[in-house]
């Protein structure tokens, strides 16, 4: 049986972490030997391995992290792009590492902030083993940001980056994609994979992957964790009026601009207006932290941080649809959460939300930051599935297409078919 060692920097921290610890868990599932190798990790887990258990060994990713930070510090135009850019000057050689050379296949996922650089990635290339990267943003092929926004200069060399605070034709950006041009030889045992179609389109187009097959697989996720819970029952659990309808947005920093809250906020003042009354029947519900919730047009729930799947679950089933009005991302595990606990989703044409959602069938996909079609979706949503067509088919969606072990069973034949090779 295939060997499978998943590298990422943390475990369950953030969307990419996620991701990477679900799907470890359902190529378990399916009979695979499946171990994720982290530099972070507070939890106990025989198949997650932390890199370095000492205090020291924390010290030292910590110390990497720092140091990248530091070192772009000069270069940022400001500090909202602080954690949207990784030049990957420091990381961690694990090409000797026990657990890499025992492996039959070397799963990249989320690498940044210390945990590898562009030459320890090098250095798993020179191990000539098959190698699976997913990207889960757009960094593997940038000059070193996340998400480009309107920017396309990573189809020729980068450069003149929107980031930066001098931005010139041979500035970081510029030498940070020679780096990786230089480095990451793309070989015959490599596979890159993309979480999106939108995702997978976009790297196609760029310099480095542009000669390369970059493969479509979505992201994993458990469905018998994941299901609806009767929307009386979760309401009245989390203390809410079961007679009401609640919008609900989770994002873990509720301020990001990628996030879009503040579409969220002129689409609200736009549905009340439309619907002067609706504030009689219609409330929301906010995961995460960081932004003032006083000023909404609607009673607002303010949740907080929530741990636990069991909690989330509960909070997906009580809402009557899920709203995302993100204006950068990828294959959102949120969307996924809420379609696999038969909540239908409002959210813009972005990324790979549409598809994802598919438009008044399981949910609505509004005009690209337009505050006023999303006000128009969410009133779509709200008064056309009273018999619960929405909801049966945002669970049907994700059955079909994002279950466990069909996203393993697809990786499987991906892993064989480069172990064979």
């Amino acid at each position: 049986m295939v060997k499978v060692l998943h590298i990422n920097t943390f475990h369950r921290a953030g969307g990419a972490s996620l991701a990477a610890s679900r799907l470890n868990n359902a190529l378990n599932a399916v009979g695979l030997e499946s171990n994720m190798l982290v530099a972070h990790y507070d939890g106990h887990k025989d198949d997650v391995v932390r890199i370095a258990d000492s205090r020291w060994g924390k010290m030292r990713f910590w110390f990497r992290f720092i140091l990248e930070r530091l070192y772009f510090l000069p270069f940022e135009k400001d500090k909202s792009v602080r954690y949207a850019f990784s030049p990957a000057i420091s990381g961690m050689d694990l090409s000797n590492h026990p657990m890499v050379l025992q492996a039959d296949v070397i799963h990249l996922h989320w690498v940044n902030f210390g945990m590898l650089s562009i030459e320890n990635i090098q250095d798993l290339l020179a191990l000539n083993k098959p190698i699976v990267w997913t990207m889960h943003d757009m960094w593997a092929f940038t000059g070193g940001c996340h998400y480009s926004g309107n920017c396309r200069r990573y189809e020729q060399n980068c450069g003149k980056c929107p980031f930066l605070k001098n931005p010139h034709e041979n500035d970081l950006s510029f030498k940070t994609l020679e780096r990786k041009k230089e480095s990451w030889l793309i070989h015959q045992k490599m596979a890159i994979v993309a979480c999106s179609a939108w995702l997978a389109g976009v790297a196609r187009t760029s310099r480095l992957f542009q000669q390369t097959s970059v493969i479509n697989i979505p992201n994993p996720i458990n469905t018998n964790t994941f299901k609806p819970i009767e929307k009386p029952a979760a309401r009245t659990e989390l203390g809410l009026n079961p007679e009401k309808s609640y919008i609900l947005f989770a994002a873990a920093k509720v301020d990001s601009k990628l996030k879009g809250f503040s579409y969220l906020k002129e689409a609200l003042s736009i549905l009340q207006s439309m619907k002067p009354h609706i504030g009689e029947r219609l409330e929301l519900l906010v995961t995460g932290g960081g932004e003032s919730l006083d000023d909404l047009p609607l009673v607002t729930h303010n949740l907080g941080f929530v741990k636990g799947e069991e909690k989330m679950v509960k909070i997906y089933s009580a809402a009557t649809l899920f709203v995302i009005p993100s204006v950068e991302d990828n294959l959102p595990n949120t969307v996924m959460e809420a379609l696999a606990c038969g909540t239908p989703v409002a959210g813009f044409r972005t990324g790979g939300i549409p598809e994802m959602v598919d438009h008044q069938t399981n949910g609505f996909i509004a005009d690209y930051k337009d505050p006023l079609s999303l006000a128009k979706g969410i009133l779509w949503i709200l008064e056309n599935d009273p018999e619960g067509s929405l909801a049966s088919a945002a669970r049907e969606k994700v059955l079909k297409e994002y279950a466990e072990s069909v996203i393993a069973n697809r990786y499987l034949e991906l892993y064989q078919r480069l172990v064979s090779s």
